[in-house]
């Protein structure tokens, strides 16, 4: 569909205005006039993962680009495999880890990458991309970003609340990437630029963009690799249920949406952290944002997760439906750290903490009888040494690209945790 509309009500847009604007004028997410369709054929089920991606992107958004021009964003930004690997009878992983900043962001914030700079040929001028991150989302916007000829990319993550290799995978690109470390939590830094996309002058003066999924165009890439897992284990045969490690929920939020355009599941599984809003939202059908706390699986380290908004917008704010199709749980960093061990113990298999999350909540929500389950395993375990090296005993190979960066130097601002401290860092580059 080519028209997009706040949840909180703002006149309609293209696809193009909502990508470039990220956050609606009135302060909400931008969302689907009407929820789109895949029709009625399946995907074909030995399809690389490049070839579902380009099936789902003509569906879900072939009136906002001709096919072809489709194809080759596709083809440019989704190089990388997509590998769905049983780990034990009827329990998948579907591997996000697979792209260059080894996490699943890589998906999203690369389409929407190409699509900017293709784009952006009509909707000219330089633009500001201002992303807060809690952990892989950096990393992933920085890359495919980075170089970007027309782009100045801002990156805020907590100082101190992300791994070093998470870090580094920010700080040291340089160019057009500035990494910046805020004295507070992922909820400062999200507020932060929430608070920057509502000043007015700073959208003007700096061409604001945002690459959180609070973008459309980075969060409907991610129904790609849902579809593609459903394809591979026989689409409507075996609908699966999908275990999905949940913090600011854009990789629920796409899940549902394909869903809800057609694509056939048994369901889902939310598994959170200590940080537990979603699973309580459904238990008690009330929003109760909290502050945000530290656990070992950081990046779903979410107090006041955005695209709940979009969620309750999918499901018209019935939360009975909802709970139909979702089951939410939360997990310890001591049930955390027992799964790791335990499916090492028994398959072989190295899980990252936020993978972890998910399996444990698997385990909890399996009962027998019940198909296939897909954990999304949305991290590479060697992003997080201290922990999964520890848990397992022995090192975890590290992919050459993230070896790389532990060698080169680190470029990092700090600000305070206030939105005046960010408001003049980006304007400090237009005025000067």
């Amino acid at each position: 569909m080519d028209a997009y509309t706040s949840n909180r009500g703002a006149p309609p847009v293209s696809f193009a205005q909502a990508l470039f604007h990220g956050l609606a004028p009135d302060g909400g997410l931008y969302v689907p006039t009407g929820v789109p369709s895949l029709g009625t054929e399946a995907p074909s089920r030995g399809g690389s993962f490049t070839d579902t991606a380009d099936w789902v992107a003509r569906r879900l958004l072939g009136d906002a680009m001709e096919p072809e021009v489709l194809g080759e964003i596709v083809g440019a930004a989704l190089d990388f495999s997509v590998p769905l690997v049983e780990v034990e009878p009827d329990t998948w992983v579907v591997e996000l880890f697979h792209g260059p900043s080894l996490a699943f962001k890589d998906v999203g914030a690369r389409f929407m990458a190409h699509a900017m700079a293709r784009l952006g040929e009509e909707h000219g001028g330089s633009r500001t991309v201002l992303v807060a991150t809690s952990g892989d989302t950096g990393g992933a916007v920085a890359d495919a970003f980075h170089g970007l000829d027309g782009y100045r990319v801002v990156v805020l993550f907590p100082e101190g609340g992300i791994s070093e290799r998470q870090r580094r995978q920010m700080t040291t690109l340089g160019d057009n990437v500035e990494a910046v470390a805020v004295a507070g939590t992922f909820d400062d830094c999200q507020r932060m630029a929430k608070g920057a996309f509502a000043d007015e002058e700073v959208r003007r003066r700096c061409g604001l963009t945002s690459a959180n999924s609070i973008n459309v165009g980075r969060l409907i890439p991610q129904a790609f690799y849902y579809v593609h897992a459903a394809a591979r284990l026989g689409w409507a045969e075996r609908a699966a249920t999908f275990v999905v490690p949940s913090g600011n929920l854009g990789n629920l939020c796409a899940g549902l949406l394909a869903h809800r355009a057609g694509m056939p599941t048994a369901g889902f599984v939310a598994a959170s952290n200590r940080n537990r809003v979603f699973p309580d939202y459904l238990a008690n059908g009330r929003y109760e944002p909290l502050s945000s706390i530290p656990t070992l699986s950081n990046a779903m380290d979410v107090g006041a997760p955005s695209n709940l908004e979009r969620i309750r917008w999918l499901y018209a704010d019935d939360i009975e439906a909802l709970r139909r199709d979702v089951r939410g749980f939360a997990v310890t960093d001591e049930e955390t750290r027992a799964c790791i061990a335990r499916v090492h113990e028994r398959s072989g298999y190295v899980l990252d903490p936020h993978g972890a999350v998910a399996w444990e909540a698997m385990e909890r929500a399996r009962r027998d009888g019940d198909g296939p389950y897909v954990v999304l395993a949305t991290a590479h375990p060697s992003k997080f040494p201290d922990v999964v090296g520890e848990v397992i005993g022995g090192a975890v190979p590290v992919p050459a690209a993230l070896a790389h960066r532990m060698e080169l130097p680190e470029r990092i601002i700090h600000l305070t945790a206030e939105p005046a401290a960010l408001r003049d860092h980006l304007l400090a580059k237009v005025r000067s």
